[in-house]
């Protein structure tokens, strides 16, 4: 049979889908010629498919290196619910079932068998795997081979050497995001052989992204929480542990279903409360950056940062865990100067060589830049990661609700002059009192004021220069030392403003009323694209029985269907099994094992359905 034609007929028969997206086919094309590929695209936008579809295809096991052994489970149950012959072997089994899994691999019953990397490198796997024939090797979550990436693993710099063992197999890269160095980067380290590359969009359109200074970061963050995606599932990162338990628990005082989830707790709480936000709906797991690779529930509504991440990929990564499924979700993110210096403190403090420190004050910089900028925020999202956005998106703040922007370039020569003249020892509170007289005794007994800055600003407020210096460390015209104690400094980029020689325009802040408004928003809805209320009826008729399947089985509601599965169903309302196939998500196993339950689902809600 044609390969195009065998390809579909499992992306149809196996998965429900009617069409490939964009890549998917000459990815999998590729890999079955046998030739290496490097597969870039975003969160949720199917780069699983890409190796999965091979594997089935091709003869032998396809080994899949994912960094995640509590997610394997889950992407293996799924696979087998579409009757994909798959397993994981990881340290989760007992005895007998990884001897089990062991038997149906060298029984040539596995298609798919996914591993961690320190897995794949014990001696015992290896010489297991030896006496199987291996279809393909897929890396997954890609860039922790890469140094400049933001989640560093060194475990994946051993891959090469078990692919050396298998040199027929071809290989396969895949990561949801990476800047130009870090692709580089994974395609060296990973020994890919002449590969072909194959980039996505970096596009998530059903993604509202949103910045705000931060006033009361927990009110702030109760309000948007409350007012836009009340009893909806949620993640809220934070910087520390202690933090994530903190607002954890004073979420919950609040009203809201929060977890914490970082890595000081012990492995079986990490476990169940990672389990219960993949199983349970309106869940909010408040996380530090331990939580989240490889998440597949596909309905996370929002993501909020309530701390500054570390890069723009980890930001990218972070946010793309939101609306996998493609209905509207927001990436919502608050931050101060507090954050700004803290980040480059941490950054100046890491022991990392200089070469590492300036490719990551240049990402950093990006980060802080695309926090402070009054142009379509996508656009500067894009941009990072090679890509051009023609026109503005029209769905993030800086669309909605333009900023207004000022002449900033005499500001920021009085205020870059104030750290000069000081010493570049002080930090904003301190040269805002130099910039508007309020002599107090610190300043005094430090002869600050009878210096040439000394009430220079007067004419602005105290907090009007706090924004200024937030501004200016955001573009990189100051930095901050290694020590708590240590002040602004200038840098190479502050000369030709203060020579007059480049102009600077900075972002007018909104006013504290508008920061902590409480004007409600018109949630996202569950449903949007259901237009009537007999739709809608039908619809939460249908989680219901998804809720009652998935409890029977102890699994993951959207594993049986996800939401945007259900909402087609509703919408379209088949009568048979043929019309149910027709339903994109719906393959042939799922029809076979709950297609006669849903339809007579959808046939009860229509009869009983009163408006």
């Amino acid at each position: 049979m044609h390969l195009q034609t065998s390809a579909h007929k499992i992306l149809n028969r196996t998965f429900g889908y009617s069409s490939f997206r964009e890549h998917q086919l000459s990815a999998i094309e590729t890999v079955m010629a046998g030739k290496d590929v490097f597969v870039l695209m975003p969160t949720g936008m199917g780069k699983s498919i890409c190796y999965q579809i091979p594997a089935m295809l091709l003869d032998g096991v396809g080994v899949v290196v994912s960094p995640l052994i509590a997610l394997m489970q889950d992407q293996v149950n799924a696979l087998r619910l579409n009757g994909v012959q798959a397993d994981f072997l990881n340290s989760s089994l007992t005895r007998e079932e990884a001897y089990e899994t062991r038997s149906r691999l060298v029984g040539g019953k596995t298609d798919l068998l996914y591993v961690a990397p320190e897995r794949l490198l014990a001696p015992s796997f290896q010489e297991m795997l030896q006496k199987v024939p291996v279809a393909l090797f897929a890396v997954d979550e890609a860039h922790c081979v890469s140094q400049w990436g933001h989640d560093f693993r060194p475990e994946y710099l051993r891959i090469p050497e078990v692919m050396a063992l298998f040199d027929r197999a071809p290989r396969m890269a895949l990561t949801a995001t990476a800047d130009a160095q870090t692709r580089k980067d994974i395609l060296g380290r990973l020994s890919l052989r002449s590969p072909a590359s194959f980039v996505s969009s970096f596009d998530r359109p059903n993604i509202r992204y949103r910045v705000n200074l931060k006033e009361k970061g927990r009110r702030q963050l109760l309000s948007f929480i409350e007012q836009e995606h009340p009893g909806r599932s949620g993640i809220v990162y934070v910087r520390t542990r202690k933090r994530a338990d903190q607002i954890a628990v004073w979420l919950e005082e609040k009203g809201i279903f929060a977890l914490p989830y970082h890595a000081g707790l012990d492995q079986d709480t990490r476990a169940l409360h990672q389990k219960r936000f993949i199983a349970e709906e309106g869940v909010v797991m408040v996380a530090t950056i331990a939580f989240g690779m490889g998440i597949d529930k596909p309905d996370v509504r929002f993501v909020a940062h309530l701390d500054l991440p570390s890069s723009m990929e980890a930001y990218y990564q972070e946010t793309g865990r939101a609306g996998r499924d493609g209905e509207p979700a927001d990436a919502w993110m608050v931050y101060s100067l507090a954050d700004l210096i803290s980040m480059r403190r941490i950054l100046e403090a890491s022991s990392g060589d200089e070469a590492f420190k300036h490719i990551q004050r240049r990402k950093l910089d990006s980060l802080l830049g695309y926090c402070e900028t009054a142009e379509c925020r996508r656009k500067v999202l894009l941009r990072y990661f090679g890509e051009d956005l023609l026109t503005d998106c029209g769905n993030c703040d800086t669309c909605l609700q333009p900023p207004d922007t000022w002449d900033g370039t005499v500001a920021a020569q009085k205020a870059l002059s104030c750290v000069y003249r000081t010493g570049q020892r002080f930090g904003a509170g301190h040269l805002a009192d130099v910039l508007t007289a309020n002599a107090t005794a610190r300043i005094e007994k430090l002869g600050h004021d009878r210096i040439k800055t000394f009430g220079v600003g007067r004419e602005m407020t105290r907090q009007d220069w706090f924004s200024v210096y937030r501004q200016l460390l955001a573009a990189g015209l100051l930095t901050v030392g290694e020590s708590a104690i240590s002040g602004f400094r200038l840098t190479p980029r502050s000369r030709p403003v203060l020579k007059g020689e480049k102009n600077i325009r900075f972002r007018k802040d909104p006013e504290k009323d508008r920061i902590l408004s409480k004007k409600r928003k018109k949630p996202v809805k569950a449903a949007l694209d259901l237009t009537t209320d007999r739709q809608r009826h039908i619809f939460e008729r249908l989680r219901s029985l998804r809720l009652e399947l998935a409890s029977s089985l102890q699994l993951p509601p959207y594993l049986i269907f996800h939401d945007k599965t259900l909402k087609e169903m509703a919408a379209v309302q088949p009568k048979s099994l043929e019309e149910l196939l027709a339903v994109n998500g719906v393959g042939e196993k799922k029809a076979e094992k709950y297609g006669e339950r849903f339809l007579a689902a959808i046939a009860e809600a229509g009869i009983d359905f009163s408006p």
